[in-house]
C-alpha cells in the first residue's frame, strides 16, 4: 500500500474519532420554549418506574411538607408534582440554594472581564467594608466569598449581618471554611460595582431572556433572596446539567461550571463555587468545624452537584444520570439548615428505589439510617430516617465503638439526654448500620 494511502487512511480515521468524540460531548439535551406552557414529557415507564414506588415518593413529600417536586431526564418532564395548592405557576424561595445562581453569574461576569475572582473585595466594596485592619481585609478576595473561606467571624450576634461591626476577624483568609451568609451576601455588591448594573438587570440580560427563566432576587433584611416558578427552579437545573449551554448557544463558559463544580479548596472538599458536591472523601456542613468522612449523599451519584437552601429547597444535577430534579416547600422538620443535605439524601433513597425490579425501600435502606438535626442540643428531639423502627432501642455509641447508652425510637425520633456529654456518637447497629451525630 502507498504511503499517500496510508496518509489518507490515518485522516480519515482520526477525523471519525474526533467526530464521535466531539458529538459526545455536545449531545443536545432538549430544551423547552422561552415562553408558554409547552414543556416536553418521557413516560416513567421508559425508566421502569412504577406507579406504587412512585406514589410511595409523593406521600413521603407529602408528608415532608413538600409544595413542588420536578424530575427531568435528557431536559424532559419524567416527574412533576404539587402539594397542598401550589401549582407550577407559583412562586417560592430558593434560600441558599440561590447561591449557585450567583456564583453562575460571578462567572459570567468573569468571563467578560468584568470582575477577576483573584482581587481585593475592596476593590469593589471601597475600603472599610469590614471591621477588620486594613492589612487583615486587604488579604479577603472575591474568590475567598465564592468559596467560603473570608475567615471572618460567623459566630456573631447575626450571621446575616452585612454591616462592617459585623464583619470582625475570626481566621486569616483562606486558612478557615466556615459556611458564612453576609461575605456571600456582599457578592451582590461585588457583582453590581463590576457590572454597573443590579443583580436582577445582570440576571434578566444574561440568563434570564437567554433561556426563558424568570426568577427575582429580593431583598429580605440583610439578604437577598431569588424567588422563581418550580419550572424556573428546574430550568436552571438544565442550564447547569448542559454545561452553560442552551440550545447551542452558550449562556456559561463550560470551563467554569466544571470548575464551579469542583472542589474549591482542601478545608471542605464537598464546596464548590457556591455549590454542594457529592462523592468527596469528606464533607464539612454550616456551623460545624468538623470535618466528616465520607460522600456527602451516599445514595446519590459520586458526580452529583446541587444547590442546597434552608428548609430544603434543592436542585440537583446528575451528569452521569443526565437528570436534574427539584424540591420547593417547607421545612421537612426543624428550622436548621442541615436539613437539606439530609432530607436530599432520603429523596435520593426513594429515586433509586423507583423501579419496578428494585428492592423494596425497607430493603434498599436496610444499612441506611439517617437523622436530623445533625448537630442536635440535649434535650431535643432526634428524627430517625431510614427503615421503620417505631418502639425498638437504638444505640449511641462513641466514635471508637463503644456503646454509651441506648434510647427508645418514639414517633420515629429520640430524645438526646441533658446528662450526655458533648461530641460526636455513633448512631445506630450492625442491621441498620450507623450514622454520625454531634451533639452540643
Amino acid at each position: 500500500m502507498s504511503t499517500l494511502k496510508i496518509q489518507i487512511k490515518s485522516i480519515l480515521f482520526f477525523a471519525i474519532i474526533a467526530f464521535f468524540s466531539t458529538s459526545s460531548l455536545t449531545a443536545q439535551f432538549y430544551y423547552p420554549p422561552k415562553t408558554g406552557g409547552n414543556w416536553d414529557t418521557l413516560s416513567e415507564t421508559r425508566f421502569g418506574y412504577c406507579k406504587p414506588q412512585i406514589d410511595s415518593l409523593y406521600a413521603f413529600l407529602d408528608q415532608t411538607n413538600t409544595k413542588s417536586f420536578m424530575l427531568l431526564i435528557d431536559g424532559k418532564i419524567v416527574l412533576e408534582k404539587y402539594f397542598d395548592k401550589f401549582t407550577k405557576d407559583s412562586s417560592w424561595y430558593w434560600a441558599s440554594a440561590g447561591k449557585t445562581m450567583t456564583a453562575a453569574l460571578m462567572g459570567i461576569a468573569k468571563q467578560e472581564n468584568k470582575v477577576d475572582f483573584s482581587d481585593k473585595t475592596s476593590k469593589y466594596l471601597g475600603t472599610g467594608w469590614t471591621s477588620l485592619s486594613a492589612q487583615q481585609e486587604d488579604s479577603i478576595t472575591v474568590l475567598h466569598q465564592l468559596t467560603m473561606t473570608t475567615g471572618l467571624n460567623d459566630r456573631g450576634a447575626n450571621a446575616d449581618c452585612t454591616d462592617p461591626s459585623c464583619l470582625d476577624y475570626k481566621a486569616a483568609a483562606g486558612t478557615r471554611w466556615a459556611y458564612h451568609n453576609a461575605p456571600y451576601t456582599l457578592l451582590d455588591g461585588v457583582l453590581s460595582n463590576a457590572t454597573g448594573v443590579s443583580i436582577n438587570n445582570y440576571f434578566l440580560s444574561k440568563i434570564g431572556l437567554k433561556t426563558g427563566m424568570g426568577g427575582l432576587y429580593v431583598k429580605l433584611d440583610y439578604n437577598n433572596v431569588f424567588f422563581s416558578t418550580t419550572r424556573n427552579m428546574s430550568r436552571f437545573g438544565l442550564l447547569l446539567l448542559s454545561k452553560g449551554m442552551w440550545d447551542g448557544a452558550s449562556v456559561i463558559d463550560s470551563n467554569y461550571v466544571k470548575t464551579m463544580s469542583t472542589s474549591s479548596q482542601t478545608l471542605n472538599p464537598s464546596y464548590g463555587y457556591l455549590t454542594w458536591l457529592n462523592g468527596k472523601s469528606s464533607f464539612m456542613v454550616p456551623g460545624v468545624q468538623f470535618s466528616f468522612q465520607g460522600s456527602l449523599n451516599p445514595s446519590a451519584p459520586n458526580d452529583v452537584f446541587m444547590a442546597l437552601g434552608k428548609n430544603a429547597q434543592l436542585i440537583n444535577v446528575a451528569p452521569s444520570k443526565k437528570m436534574v430534579w427539584v424540591r420547593m416547600g417547607d421545612s421537612p422538620e426543624e428550622k436548621n439548615e442541615l436539613v437539606s443535605p439530609l432530607y436530599n439524601e432520603e429523596i435520593w433513597k426513594r429515586i433509586n428505589a423507583l423501579k419496578c425490579a428494585q428492592n423494596s425501600l425497607t430493603e434498599v435502606q436496610k444499612t441506611q439510617i439517617s437523622s436530623f438535626p445533625n448537630p442536635v442540643i440535649k434535650g431535643a428531639k432526634l428524627s430517625i430516617l431510614g427503615i421503620p423502627m417505631e418502639g425498638k432501642m437504638i444505640s449511641m455509641s462513641s466514635v471508637d465503638g463503644r456503646k454509651v447508652l441506648s434510647l427508645q425510637i418514639q414517633n420515629n425520633s429520640i430524645e438526646i439526654p441533658e446528662h450526655l456529654a458533648s461530641g460526636m456518637y455513633l448512631l445506630g447497629n450492625a442491621q441498620t448500620g450507623f450514622v454520625k451525630v454531634v451533639v452540643e
